[in-house]
């Protein structure tokens, strides 16, 4: 039985342009403009791409007789990546500050055909694409994953650069439904952990990066030989805090609670969802079974409704805790929680060791941490 809900609240699913406050004034923004072959009265749309990775409209603009088009916008106060969609495709394209990037394509196939310049970023992006493309037409879309020739050339690209949007742009790029970079592999891993080393040296507020850690860190304990250059400094942010608010008014802490030697189970839910019943059910099971032996369970809901939460919150015996609107969905991405429930396990060590992608199967995976 594993119990899915399509989305998550809607309220809280808070957008990176909207979540940051620039200082600048309203006519410091940046700009994206160019050339669309064939695309005359053809609508084109901008989209940015909110905390959980989905992409949503910002802007529409119709290009003119002549195939030009220009956007702008305010910035977001960190680099971002964009996306303008025609019909089904869309070529995306990264933003650091108040620059004019240049698009120029053909409306036959957009996605494929369009380049990118005007930034140092936008030319980055546009050699990364272009690298990719190339071993596609060589080798076809199958092989690029363990192409070792591809990911050398990607990675000299990434280490150039690797605090800017373009090296986690590439990072998490695909090809296919495929990952060029596989966390599980060891030589991907580490151009990873590159990434996340600079993004927490250099971004440490850019919300990316403690998702960049996290990664990197579960992954890591796969491979040990990895040497310490390629650790994050921060080795601490293998379990991101969280700090909320229980029933009664009282914060309470998951590191407070992966600091006692306990197996903890990490759940995020909505107790308002209609799987919620089933969903703590289950969870009671587990909890009934192993919390003499040394197992917690730490919920956070967010639910929109706090009464409704609260009530359901008061009958549950272990630690439930309240992920308001209001807190947003920074919670949330450092988990990588992208729809719900997520279920993850904490060991006796505090190290995020496995996550849940069944729920049937948490009594076994309980046991082994145990």
């Amino acid at each position: 039985m594993s119990h899915k809900i399509k989305h998550i609240p809607a309220i809280i699913a808070l957008s990176f342009v909207a979540a940051a406050t620039v200082s600048c004034s309203q006519s410091s923004k940046w700009k994206a403009e160019g050339t669309i072959a064939g695309g005359e009265g053809k609508e084109l749309i901008l989209e940015a791409s909110n905390r959980y990775g989905q992409w949503y409209a910002v802007d529409t603009v119709t290009i003119d007789k002549e195939g030009r088009f220009k956007v702008a916008q305010t910035p977001s106060g960190h680099p971002e990546i964009y996306r303008l969609t025609l019909g089904n495709q869309s070529i995306y394209f990264p933003i650091d500050s108040t620059e004019t990037v240049t698009i120029t394509g053909n409306a036959t196939g957009f996605g494929n055909t369009s380049t990118l310049s005007g930034s140092a970023s936008a030319e980055r992006m546009q050699a990364v694409n272009d690298i990719i493309k190339k071993a596609v037409a060589t080798r076809g879309e199958r092989a690029v994953a363990t192409d070792a020739d591809l990911k050398r050339a990607l990675a000299n690209q990434i280490l150039g650069d690797p605090a800017g949007v373009v090296a986690y742009y590439t990072i998490f790029r695909k090809v296919g439904n495929t990952q060029l970079f596989n966390p599980e592999d060891r030589a991907d891993l580490r151009v990873i952990g590159a990434v996340a080393n600079a993004y927490v040296e250099q971004r440490p507020t850019d919300p990316r990066t403690e998702y960049l850690s996290t990664v990197f860190m579960q992954h890591r304990r796969g491979h040990r030989s990895i040497v310490p250059t390629d650790t994050i400094v921060a080795t601490e942010m293998v379990l991101p805090e969280i700090s909320l608010l229980d029933p009664s008014g009282t914060e309470r802490s998951l590191s407070e609670e992966a600091s006692k030697g306990k197996v903890v189970v990490l759940n995020f839910t909505a107790y308002t969802a209609d799987v919620s019943p089933a969903l703590n059910l289950e969870l009671a099971k587990v909890y009934d079974a192993y919390k003499d032996s040394g197992l917690e369970i730490y919920q956070v809901s967010v639910d929109n409704d706090e009464f409704a939460w609260r009530q359901a919150a008061a009958n549950i015996p272990w630690t439930a805790v309240y992920n308001s609107p209001k807190n947003g969905a920074r919670t949330l991405l450092k988990y990588n929680v992208t729809d719900l429930p997520a279920t993850f396990v904490i060991n006796r060590q505090g190290e995020l060791v496995e996550r849940v992608n069944d729920i049937t199967g948490l009594d076994a995976i309980v046991r082994r941490y145990l």
